[in-house]
């Protein structure tokens, strides 16, 4: 008789153990372990709990580049999602050619994989991996399946190597027992661990079990639930591997709150891609770009309000950016974040009314070096700024990073920054911009005042009106 599994609510939690006893005693799940990297440890557990011949048709680790290559084909790296996709069509695809005849009517086919740089012995790699299983969730069902990525960050090899082990568990018992659930899923990926071990931060779902998930909520949902610092997808909605989309480039973010993306929106990141590119240390390079919103924003007004962050995505989408979604609120966190992904130079643009709050030392009463501590951090990596201008609406006067002003004690901090050259002003702007505020076509968009579409992209409004976004009146 086939097993039927627990049913899972939000605080319950499984051991390691029971997950992969529980698979095991399914005779519905049949399948192929193919770990690449760092040992067989996702298998080892369905070994080491007994009652594995009923789940495990195979269990194998290609550990030769050459080997590996003349199973899976050519790969322009080893540790990537090319790789893993790979492996699970090639071994997927082998197991129901050779069982789907014989036992096809109750056997719910699966494959695992995974390819894993763990620490080396001198600790210089980057430690990281793809894993993912590839499956069906009932018998003669077309195929499902859920990639992810993971850092481990103990310091020890062999820590690692439990910590993937561990996840890979999860991420098996998951597809099995709650890929009806998958928000439930993602919530069980670090059952037995903790965020401090192992980090997510890209997960994708696909396939007939999971037509109508919507995977930029799957990676909302990991920033929100701390299982990663940030999370990102491109314009059409396909998730994205952060260290894979910066890789090697120089990286351009505006953060705001999107809501929706304005004329200025366009206009600051234009003519901060102008200035940036045209720096000796940029030229002719690749440039990211990449359009931020941080959970601080999206729960200002409390809890995530969904249909509220799928409008901020669809507009950004409609201007053909990507969507990063970081918990990095402070922008010396962000800046941190983003070296870790590339060599190249890191710029960030905002306007004028921005850089008070990064003269803020409020948010800096954490740090022991309070807001000095926080600019050492922010520009220790040459880091540039582009100060986009602010139309006082009072004065009338245009408010820059020349004359801009900040606390008195904080001025001269100011005068020094920016005579380094990290703070850049953008002078190359359209007038007609600096009218428009997003706060201000909000408002009018709620109001039904039809003004608001001269002062956002013409693909943006359409988006707007078509799905009634931003309490637009229907």
């Amino acid at each position: 008789m086939p097993r039927s599994y627990p049913a899972r609510t939000s605080v319950e939690t499984l051991s390691t153990r029971q997950k992969a006893l529980d698979v095991n005693l399914d005779s519905r799940r049949y399948g192929t372990f193919a770990e690449i990297g760092a040992g067989q440890e996702v298998v080892r557990w369905f070994f080491r709990v007994g009652a594995a011949a009923g789940t495990i048709a195979k269990s194998m680790s290609a550990y030769d580049m050459k080997v590996s290559d003349a199973i899976y084909g050519r790969a322009s790296r080893y540790v990537c999602r090319e790789r893993l996709q790979a492996m699970l069509d090639y071994e997927h695809a082998l197991n129901l050619d050779r069982l789907r005849e014989t036992r096809g009517d109750t056997t719910a086919f699966f494959a695992f994989a995974d390819t894993v740089s763990a620490r080396n012995f001198h600790g210089t790699n980057q430690c990281h991996g793809w894993m993912g299983i590839k499956f069906q969730a009932h018998p003669r069902d077309e195929d499902s399946q859920i990639i992810i990525h993971v850092r481990m960050l103990d310091n020890e090899a062999a820590l690692q190597q439990e910590a993937l082990g561990i996840v890979g568990v999860n991420l098996v018992y998951g597809a099995a027992a709650l890929n009806h659930e998958p928000e439930l899923l993602v919530d069980s990926l670090l059952d037995g661990l903790s965020t401090s071990r192992i980090e997510i931060d890209m997960i994708e779902f696909s396939g007939i079990a999971f037509r109508h998930v919507d995977n930029r909520l799957m990676s909302l949902k990991l920033v929100e639930l701390g299982l990663s610092g940030a999370a990102m997808f491109a314009a059409d909605g396909e998730v994205l591997q952060p260290s894979e989309f910066f890789y090697r480039k120089a990286i351009l973010v505006e953060r705001g709150s999107f809501r929706p993306v304005c004329n200025v929106n366009l206009d600051m990141l234009r003519c901060a891609h102008e200035k940036f590119s045209a720096l000796p240390s940029v030229e002719g390079k690749e440039i990211a770009q990449v359009m931020e919103i941080t959970m601080n924003n999206l729960k200002s007004s409390g809890e995530i309000d969904l249909r509220d962050f799928l409008a901020r995505a669809d507009v950004i989408a409609a201007c053909g950016m990507p969507v990063l979604i970081s918990d990095y609120f402070q922008y010396y966190r962000l800046a941190a974040y983003l070296c870790g992904f590339t060599k190249e130079p890191i710029a960030i643009t905002m306007g004028a009314s921005s850089m008070k709050d990064l003269f803020d030392d409020q948010y800096y009463t954490q740090l022991q070096g309070g807001v000095l501590e926080s600019f050492g951090r922010l520009f220790k990596n040459d880091l540039k700024i582009f100060c986009y201008p602010i139309e006082d609406r009072e004065s009338g006067e245009l408010v820059t990073s020349e004359n801009f002003k900040t606390k008195p004690e904080l001025q001269q901090l100011y005068e020094y920054i920016r005579n380094r050259g990290d703070i850049i002003n953008l002078d190359n702007f359209d007038p007609a911009c600096l009218k428009i505020f997003s706060r201000d076509v909000l408002a009018q968009i709620k109001k039904g005042d039809p003004s608001w579409e001269d002062k956002v992209p013409t693909s943006v409004a359409a988006v707007i009106k078509s799905k009634a976004y931003f309490g637009l009146p229907t």
